[in-house]
């Protein structure tokens, strides 16, 4: 077999597509929104595509998304082929034991165990009240980023994903509470990925992350097949919320920040 990186959206696509909820991050970066920040490697053998590795470069810290549904043997030897050509620092998104092929050559920082969730079944949102849902616009951006610094400090948001009409939130009076948005959104491949949900610390526990997400569900399926997000293994209050509304765990993988020794 044979290390290459690849350049044709459609080849890429036909790979990921055999476990859409597994790569919805990769599929979504095929979207022209992100497909120019985008690099991918892949093991080859005479026939086939026999792993994909994407390294985003688009964020400030380059990400490496190298998953996979195997043992991980396939994937480690892609990696091991491809050391050369990664930067000396990113962060990652790793099945299994893969990680352990960075330990020569890299300090590896753990940030926890997760969980890929995808929405598999449909009938739970429809019995979720949503009806006190609003949709977020840009001119609740300061709104939205004052409830992100109080209640969600370490989160991934990018105000140009507000310009997808997907971001949900109900107030209290006034005051922005509850909030759910995408981290990817691609009509184009149909597929997206919830992220940056969070829930004022004073309005905990009262479902309204549920309405919220549910809420943002409905909307995206007007325009998408497949749902998913990640969610940290141990956030078992989240999971739950997420159970509800009909999503399941698909997958299980670590993610590290790994520097050059």
């Amino acid at each position: 077999m044979k290390s290459v990186c690849l350049h044709k959206k459609d080849e890429i696509e036909a790979f990921l597509r055999h476990h859409p909820f597994l790569h919805l991050y990769e599929m979504g970066d095929l979207d022209d929104f992100f497909w120019s920040y985008t690099i991918w490697y892949a093991l080859q053998d005479s026939n086939s595509i026999r792993q994909i590795v994407l390294l985003y470069i688009g964020a400030e810290l380059p990400v490496l998304l190298g998953l996979t549904e195997g043992s991980g043997e396939e994937m480690s030897e892609l990696l091991q082929s491809i050391l050369h050509l990664l930067p000396k620092r990113f962060y990652a998104h790793l099945s299994n034991s893969i990680v352990e092929t960075f330990a020569k050559d890299y300090q590896i920082q753990s940030h926890g165990i997760y969980n890929k969730m995808g929405l598999t079944n449909l009938s739970s949102l429809n019995k979720v009240d949503t009806s006190f849902v609003e949709q977020m616009s840009q001119s609740d951006l300061q709104e939205l980023e004052t409830l992100y610094q109080i209640s969600y400090p370490g989160n991934w948001f990018n105000s140009g994903m507000m310009e997808t009409g997907h971001y949900y939130g109900v107030r209290q009076g006034s005051a922005l509470v509850s909030v759910a948005g995408v981290h990817i959104y691609s009509p184009q491949y149909r597929v997206a990925a919830l992220g940056n949900v969070t829930t004022h610390p004073n309005f905990r526990k009262q479902g309204l992350a549920t309405k919220v997400c549910a809420k943002l569900c409905q909307s995206l399926l007007n325009s998408v097949d497949y749902i998913g997000l990640n969610v940290k293994a141990d956030n078992t209050g989240a999971i739950s919320c997420y159970e509800k509304l009909g999503f399941e765990k698909i997958a299980v993988y670590g993610e590290y920040t790994l520097e050059l020794k």
